[in-house]
Parts: structure tokens; sequence; C-alpha cells
């Protein structure tokens, strides 16, 4: 299978860009403990490089959550595979994601993490893709925002290929 990719987004964009945001965060908060929520594992790229340039104290977990399986459209059902290994009550909850596409997911996800009494969940998403919106989901802090398109690269995957690319990039299949 041959897949046809070109680059949208260079690795030295993507380093500059994660750059801004964590000041962003660090500076919105000041003078608190953050804790991350990395959404496995297409984020897993941007979680860590994010939380190096985070300045407060940062702690660090993993969920999965899934709805696409091997295709590049989601299936719409929402599947905890990994729950998180610490309570989040008390503390400042960083969502970390790769992309947020139709929000179906993020919207049950951020549901799902204020119930368990978090001083404050907010959502940062490498990717944005605001045209397929279904579920109103609020991103407070975006990385860049992208048109429609089936991206892959720095975490994003096509069937569990193309995380390593150092880029994003647009994928054709053929």
């Amino acid at each position: 299978m041959a897949d046809k990719i070109s680059v949208l987004y260079s690795e030295e964009e993507i380093t500059a860009r994660i750059k801004e945001l964590g000041a962003q965060i660090s500076k919105d908060y000041e003078g608190k403990e953050l804790h991350i929520v990395g959404i496995l594992k297409g984020a897993t790229f941007f979680a860590c490089e994010l939380a190096k340039r985070i300045t407060v104290p940062v702690t660090l977990d993993f969920m999965s959550v899934s709805s696409y399986g091997d295709s590049t459209e989601s299936s719409g059902v929402v599947k905890i595979n990994k729950d998180l290994d610490e309570p989040l009550e008390g503390r400042e909850v960083l969502v970390v994601e790769d992309i947020v596409d139709t929000g179906n997911t993020l919207s049950y996800l951020l549901d799902n993490l204020q119930k368990r009494r978090a001083s404050s969940v907010r959502l940062c998403a490498l990717l944005d893709k605001p045209e397929r919106r279904e579920k109103d989901v609020h991103v407070d802090y975006t990385g860049f925002e992208i048109p429609d398109k089936f991206v892959v690269g720095y975490g994003l995957d096509y069937a569990q290929k193309y995380r390593n690319l150092p880029y994003i990039g647009v994928v054709e299949t053929e």
C-alpha cells in the first residue's frame, strides 16, 4: 500500500508553536501545580514535548480513549481503553490531545473527567479541525487550526502507521 503524504507543518514549525503554548500555559498556571492528562496514543509526542516547556510543577498521567479504530472516520462510539492511575480530585488538569475533530470523543472524555472533582479541567490540542465539529468542545490552547484533511505524523496515525514522522502531513490513500 502506497500512501502519498505532503507536509502541512514542519518539525520546526511544530517545535516553535509548542514553545509558545508552553509559555502561555506556564503563565496561566503560575503559582500552581499542573496535572497533564495525555491521551494515548496520538498525543504522546505532543504531551511530552509540551511538558518539557512548562515551567510550573507538572505531574503526568495518560488515558487511552478511542473512537476511530483503523478507519479514517470516527465510529462515534467512545471507549476508555486505559483509565488514569491517580485521582483528579482537587487538581488543576490539562487534557492534552493530538487533534479535536468531531468533538464526540472529547465531549465524552471532558464530561467524564469533570465529574472526578478536579479544581479545573482545560484542553490543549495540537490540532483543531473546527469545520468537522459535531459536539461543542472548547479548546483552551490550540497548536494549529487545520482544514478538513486526514493528517498523520507527530503522534497521529493512519491504521497505526506514520506516528513517528517528525512533521504533520496530509495523507492521501491510493
